[in-house]
């Protein structure tokens, strides 16, 4: 779980190297590129294929656009006016989307008092961080990773409806969603790609652990933290990855954080946390046990 906290949770920081020497859409081909190569070789390494139905491939096409092409560049896109250590905490409001589109859909109807709570405190938290009231952060590149982070959202969704019970293996599923990637970034690439490139030995290691590790192993890593700890233990590492992205671009790229950025992201992440409590079920009651049948008397 450490290790793919800091593999996702650096993404942040290897996107803002990459940033110096090449484009928003060059860095997402890369990325989904790389990303593709390794998974597909670690799907087929584990004896799976990809899928060969072409409904299958549909499905995970749409799920690419809003999963993988689109929150990459946007990601980016953000990031040339926004600090890494900014861009994490506003990507952890994710699952707050994620339960806004689950609700109104229909898919998530546990929607009790704590985790509205949660729900309101996360979005406090989230308005605290953007701070309206003064004109701080609240610019096109915030609004731009903040629609990142509802795309990923909306990628969610749209994989369980679409996927659930298909009996696709998780690595298959990875490895064909980063295929499709790979080729609707490469479309737009003659139209968005026009930046100029300055490949310096930083830029371009930054952008192969992007596309290595952050989008290849990474997703291998989750998968097996997800077989072996249960869904519920393997979402804490969303939890992890904005306090990963503030810490490395503090260090690394001597990012200041003030008090209220630190305090929204707090508020943010408590939120999160109240949002994915759930009921127990009540327990079933005891069924009486049968009454033995009484023996006769006895007459003698």
């Amino acid at each position: 779980m450490g290790l793919l906290a800091l593999l996702w949770g650096s993404s942040f920081l290897w996107i803002e190297i990459a940033l110096r020497g090449l484009g928003p859409v060059h860095i997402a081909v890369v990325r989904c590129v790389l990303g593709a190569l390794v998974l597909v070789a670690l799907c087929y390494a584990s004896g799976h294929r990809l899928p060969r139905d072409g409904r299958t491939w549909l499905h995970m096409t749409v799920g690419a656009v809003f999963a993988n092409a689109l929150p990459f560049t946007l990601f980016a896109l953000g990031q040339q006016t926004v600090d890494s250590g900014v861009a994490g905490v506003i990507n952890a409001t994710t699952p707050l989307w994620q339960l806004v589109l689950g609700v109104a859909l229909g898919s998530d109807r546990g929607l009790h008092p704590v985790r509205l709570g949660g729900l309101v405190l996360g979005f406090g938290g989230t308005v605290l961080i953007f701070a309206p009231w003064d004109a701080g952060l609240l610019g096109w590149g915030a609004l731009v990773i903040l629609a990142a982070a509802i795309s990923y959202a909306v990628a969610y969704a749209y994989i369980d409806r679409t996927m659930k019970g298909r009996g696709v293996a998780p690595i298959a599923m990875s490895s064909t969603q980063l295929i499709a990637a790979s080729v609707l970034t490469a479309l737009v690439l003659p139209f968005g790609g026009g930046d100029p490139i300055d490949l310096t030995w930083p830029v371009v290691t930054a952008v192969a652990i992007l596309g290595v590790f952050g989008s290849g192993f990474a997703f291998a890593l989750f998968y097996r933290l997800l077989a072996d700890e249960g869904p519920t233990n393997a979402s804490v590492v969303g939890y992890l990855l904005p306090v990963v992205s503030v810490l490395l671009g503090a260090l690394f790229l001597d990012e200041i954080l003030n008090g209220r950025i630190i305090l929204g992201m707090v508020i943010v992440l408590a939120g999160v946390a109240m949002t994915r409590v759930t009921r127990k079920p009540a327990p079933a009651a005891a069924e009486p046990e049968p009454a033995e049948p009484k023996r006769p008397a006895r007459l003698d």
